[in-house]
């Protein structure tokens, strides 16, 4: 496995993991009614945005590699 393969592998790996954490959060909110929850899901949602992008800028610019 190349670096750069090793590299997308992970970005996808952690937007999965920031998707399934903005997930738990939202769904503690619907339980507890506490506006961190709403933060905590809204800033991994935000990182799964950042990652994607990160992720489709990052093989555009090695696609060449």
């Amino acid at each position: 496995m190349s670096l750069r393969a090793f590299h997308l592998f992970f970005i996808s790996l952690s937007a999965v993991m920031a998707a399934f954490c903005s997930a738990w959060a939202f769904s503690q909110y619907r339980v507890e009614h506490e506006l961190v929850y709403v933060a905590g899901a809204a800033l991994s949602a935000l990182s799964v945005a950042g990652l994607a992008f990160y992720g489709a800028a990052f093989q555009r610019k090695t696609r060449s590699l």
